[in-house]
């Protein structure tokens, strides 16, 4: 059975934020690597191709962790709380909205291996 679980955080940001917001985004990637079960914490950003729909979360997080529980903890570190409370929560901040959801890789009736 896979633990590993699979994140995307969405950021919209407010008008004419973008940049500055994704440079804000983009200093939170290397402690997010120190941490042991990050697998990948990938920020980026939406371009315009033939073959996409652009959407109105142009800012993307890619993550990968081990377990849902270092995820968590993840979430609670000093640093990434005080994101949220100065840019997603603060009147003030630059995100006009966000959207986080975690998925599994495995199916909906998987036979996971049974160890003895």
């Amino acid at each position: 059975m896979s633990t590993r679980v699979y994140v995307l955080a969405q950021f919209r940001p407010k008008a004419g934020k973008e940049s500055e917001l994704f440079e804000i985004l983009k200093a939170l990637e290397p402690d997010a690597y120190r941490e042991q079960a990050c697998i990948q914490y990938m920020l980026t950003r939406q371009i315009s191709h033939p073959s996409a729909t652009r959407t109105d979360y142009p800012i993307v997080f890619n993550e990968i962790w081990n377990d849902g529980e270092s995820w968590a903890a993840h979430g609670r570190r000093k640093q990434i709380q005080h994101f949220f409370d100065t840019q997603v929560t603060a009147e003030n901040g630059l995100v006009e909205d966000a959207i986080v959801t975690a998925y599994t890789d495995e199916g909906y009736d998987y036979d996971a291996p049974v160890f003895e």
